[in-house]
């Protein structure tokens, strides 16, 4: 009889771990990069808000990216927000040099159902002095509601520890 309850309670767990699945978090592909270089970025979207679609994707560049130029995605505007919070598309950016530092980059319009991932894609130089963690914040809206991927631990503690945490790549020397 014990064995059968033991039973028992094991499958009621796991039929309870598929009714509750984990919240799944926004995260770069790479996990390191080096100070100094320039690293093709590649931010995963694993689900919606909710069940609700993605509509727009908002990242925030700290100073320790730089010029950056993100890549394009069929059905979605992309927008950039320079250091003097000029807004400008993708298209009147400047091809080379001259232009400003990219604060901002967002992608919207598109739809990103629930049942699906997506990847957005960036290129940015990585500072010579960058050490640690590097945490990007990501705003991503849906239909009808926000998810702020915008936590970032305090000394000592971790990104495991947050709600939403901001995707982070650890920066090799």
């Amino acid at each position: 009889m014990t064995v059968y309850t033991g039973l028992g309670l094991l499958l009621a767990a796991t039929a309870m771990s598929f009714a509750f699945p984990a919240h799944a978090h926004i995260t770069f592909e790479n996990k390191e990069v080096k100070a100094g270089t320039t690293v093709k970025f590649v931010l995963r979207i694993p689900h919606g808000c909710g069940a609700l679609a993605t509509t727009g994707v908002r990242i925030s560049l700290p100073e320790q990216l730089s010029e950056a130029k993100p890549q394009p995605k069929p059905g979605w505007t992309l927008k950039l927000v320079t250091e003097d919070l000029h807004q400008a598309s993708a298209t009147s950016a400047h091809a080379h040099g001259g232009a400003a530092t990219v604060k901002e980059i967002s992608w919207s319009g598109g739809r990103l159902e629930d049942a699906f991932y997506d990847e957005f894609v960036f290129r940015a130089a990585v500072a010579k002095d960058a050490a640690g963690e590097i945490r990007v914040p990501v705003i991503q809206d849906c239909d009808g509601g926000t998810e702020r991927w915008i936590e970032i631990p305090t000394s000592g503690g971790s990104a495991g520890d947050l709600k939403s945490p901001a995707p982070s790549v650890h920066v090799q020397p």
